[in-house]
């Protein structure tokens, strides 16, 4: 309590007058904000795509536009609810959505340092003394040496309430809320990225599992057409009008044809095992059925395509908002050459007895002004200021880098899409040239006009033609679902 009313005393001199002073001076102060104003990293945006065609007309969506369901352009029931599941179920968009949360929570953190701050206590202690007593000078050890042991009993009940703030004279609170905003911002944005990139995935194993099933299929008929033909072999070899290496190649053909099927096969559980990953489900309780006939549908690419589009990237977005919350630490870090100013104002009750601890005599109050300079810290603040200036170089490096990369992307699956298409007409026609061959060639055979080695060649031709095509058709699939990611999501908006 002594201390108590010794600091009331020291803080008497600050009467209302120069309170209202001082802090209009803090408020006055606190506009002095020191960090560096934010500007976004220019980049050397072409204004459109060299792979693309068309009359180019300027767009201007953002990251943060919902893009829809753009895997239903594709029109596949299956591959649509294996997607709803993504969104639930997807570990790595689950820890996304955490790491999300946290990024929100150290801004509401982070705003709290603004304000003051207010405490209340309360307490009361018993206290006394020990007096000596008895023979213990005389050389005594009797129990009467510390016979007054608790004498003179003293209590003592507190009750206050104080409160403390930092006022933000430069900056530096508001900057460590801007870097938080921004980091928030660029977890979205890698949430967003981590939908994505899911879906996608997704998306390319679903089509290559589906083009599997065709291969696999195709496989069985080419199996079916094999047997046929050792069958053929083998009776003109009985009847002595064909040699026996004629079976032997038949059987050899069949046996390679065999274990091509059961390659497929194992290419397919692994694909269904990634996706049973990727909705959250353990490969040994998931099965997709399946599809011998599969009508592959690809979207139609339109003729305008903006190269603004890649402003919806969720990547380029996050790089973005990680160049501004590194100019915000610059904030912070500048701020460190100037001085701190802390304000507190406590008031508190004491008595000795509880009953008498509300009374206006007992009340007790205190202001307080605090500043605190740093003269000396062997450069550190100087290593902070510029490790938080790299910071934004090494940012904005990145950035600009994401930018390139994304164009490249978008450029490499344009001509993917365009070259693609024109293969697979070539393979159709292909693939019926040499289906037709393979007939001709084992009915000319039958008939004794050619030997087996012409058949053998037809038959390998024509399934190889067949499986061609289908590997293309999955290959325009998979350069869609590749485009609609470099594009951040489609290129068509609700």
């Amino acid at each position: 309590m002594k201390n108590l009313h010794r600091f009331r005393r020291a803080a008497l001199p600050l009467r209302p007058a120069r309170l209202a002073g001082l802090a209009g001076l803090v408020l006055a102060l606190a506009g002095c904000a020191v960090a560096p104003a934010y500007q976004r990293p220019v980049v050397d945006t072409p204004v459109a795509f060299k792979e693309g065609a068309g009359t180019w007309v300027p767009a201007a969506p953002a990251d943060a536009l919902d893009r829809g369901p753009w895997w239903a352009a594709f029109q596949d029931e299956e591959l649509s609810g294996l997607m709803a599941r993504v969104e639930v179920s997807n570990n790595n968009v689950a820890a996304a959505v955490a790491r999300y949360r946290q990024a929100r929570a150290l801004v509401a953190q982070q705003r709290a340092a603004l304000f003051p701050t207010v405490n209340l206590t309360a307490g009361a202690d018993r206290s006394g003394n020990r007096a000596a007593s008895g023979a213990a000078g005389a050389g005594g050890t009797g129990s009467g040496a510390f016979a007054g042991v608790g004498a003179n009993p003293r209590d003592s009940f507190q009750f206050g309430i104080g409160a403390s703030w930092e006022p933000d004279l430069w900056g530096r609170l508001a900057g460590g809320v801007d870097a938080a905003r921004a980091g928030e911002q660029a977890s979205a944005a890698d949430l967003a990225a981590a939908r994505l990139s899911a879906q996608g995935e997704l998306a390319v194993d679903w089509f290559n599992l589906r083009q599997l099933d065709v291969a696999r299929a195709l496989q069985a008929r080419t199996i079916t057409g094999y047997e046929r033909s050792l069958r053929i072999t083998q009776n003109r070899y009985q009847a002595g009008i064909a040699a026996r290496t004629d079976v032997l190649q038949a059987q050899t053909q069949l046996a390679n044809a065999q274990a091509d099927l059961l390659g497929y096969e194992r290419q397919r559980a692994v694909l269904e095992h990634a996706i049973a990953v990727l909705v959250g489900q353990a490969p040994a309780g998931f099965s997709l059925p399946q599809r011998a006939e599969w009508q592959a549908v690809v979207p139609q690419l339109p003729e305008v395509l903006p190269s603004t589009l890649l402003q919806r990237r969720p990547d380029i977005a996050a790089a973005e908002r990680r160049v501004a919350q590194a100019n915000a630490q610059v904030g912070v870090a500048l701020a460190g050459w100037f001085p701190q100013l802390g304000l507190s104002a406590n008031a508190g009750l004491g008595a000795a007895a509880a009953g008498e601890l509300f009374r206006a005599s007992s009340l007790t109050w205190a202001l307080g002004l605090s500043l605190a300079q740093n003269l000396f810290n062997g450069g550190a603040t100087t290593a902070q200021v510029e490790s938080a200036r790299a910071g934004v170089e090494l940012a904005a490096a990145q950035y600009r880098q994401t930018v390139l990369s994304a164009f490249q992307a978008v450029e490499d699956q344009l001509v993917a899409s365009r070259v693609l298409a024109q293969q697979r007409t070539l393979r159709e026609q292909a693939a019926q040239a040499a289906t037709l061959a393979e007939q001709q060639v084992l009915n000319r055979y039958e008939a004794g006009q050619v030997g087996f080695t012409e058949v053998v060649t037809a038959q390998a031709t024509a399934a190889s033609a067949r499986q061609a095509l289908a590997q293309a058709t999955a290959d325009r699939e998979v350069a869609a679902v590749s485009l609609i990611q470099a594009l951040g999501g489609g290129w068509q908006a609700p």
